[in-house]
């Protein structure tokens, strides 16, 4: 296998008690859909393709999806600490021949923020070094415009990072942020379970998830906010919050969408 791969991690798109934010709640079932399609396949390059075609049809053509602080599979045409990775071939070949990943300030500051974050607000958060605000303008007029990035946090301190960026001058970040955010963390997800290695015990996992903690997930996969789920099952919204994070524990989500990913990809749902 010629890929390494980051194990599950998670992004910051939600509330205190795991619930989704409601401004991804509108294209919720394009998130599903990528979920199921994400299933449909075993194959990672297939599956960062599929991430790009999504990204793409927001607006945001170029995608790069990157470990910065330990070295996993990848595919092995990219150097580290790339995993995979869409720009266009030219600035592609500067940026890896020059190693600018040592001194890009998205690499640099991902660690230091805990939420996605646009690359043209990093000036007003940073004091940019002139070799770092060179990387973004030759970025920009390479055709990578108004790019965002998803920082990806993961046990033992591992770092990880989704980016999207436009050719488009137009393209808003700003309008698609929480649908990208949710987008990298349903595909990091899935990519981390398709090259899970298996065990003595065969590929399947086995997570005994309740009765209730399944009927609670059911719901939270149709886009419902805990108070509707409890409204629905007629239980406490403080009840739908302990099941959900039950079933987030068991499944080893960090996130109620990629707990919806990983339970459908378990077939639980």
């Amino acid at each position: 296998m010629d890929w390494n791969l980051a194990p599950p991690e998670t992004s910051a798109i939600e509330h205190r008690d795991g619930e989704l934010d409601r401004r991804t709640e509108a294209p919720i079932m394009d998130l599903f859909s990528f979920t199921e399609c994400a299933n449909q396949t075993h194959s990672l390059r297939a599956l960062f393709e599929l991430l790009v075609g999504c990204a793409t049809r927001e607006g945001f053509t170029e995608v790069a999806y990157g470990a910065l602080n330990f070295e996993p599979l990848q595919l092995a045409e990219y150097p580290p600490p790339t995993v995979a990775v869409k720009w266009p071939p030219d600035w592609c070949d500067r940026y890896f021949k020059r190693k600018y990943h040592t001194i890009d300030p998205v690499v640099r500051r991902t660690p230091t923020l805990l939420r996605p974050f646009l690359w043209d607000q990093l000036g007003d958060l940073y004091h940019l070094q002139p070799d770092e605000r060179r990387v973004l303008d030759e970025a920009r007029e390479a055709g990578l415009k108004h790019g965002m990035s998803v920082p990806l946090f993961g046990p033992l301190g591992r770092i990880s990072v989704v980016s999207f960026a436009s050719a488009f001058d137009d393209a808003d970040p700003q309008n698609h942020i929480g649908h990208l955010n949710a987008l990298a963390c349903l595909f990091h997800s899935a990519y981390s379970e398709i090259a899970r290695p298996c065990n003595d015990d065969g590929c399947e996992r086995k997570v005994p998830l309740s009765k209730r903690e399944i009927s609670c997930m059911r719901w939270v996969k149709e886009g419902k906010s805990s108070w509707e789920i409890g409204k629905i099952l007629e239980i406490s919204e403080n009840t739908v919050n302990f099941h959900v994070k039950n079933a987030m524990r068991k499944l080893g989500a960090t996130s109620r969408i990629q707990a919806v990913a990983i339970a459908i990809r378990l077939n639980i749902l």
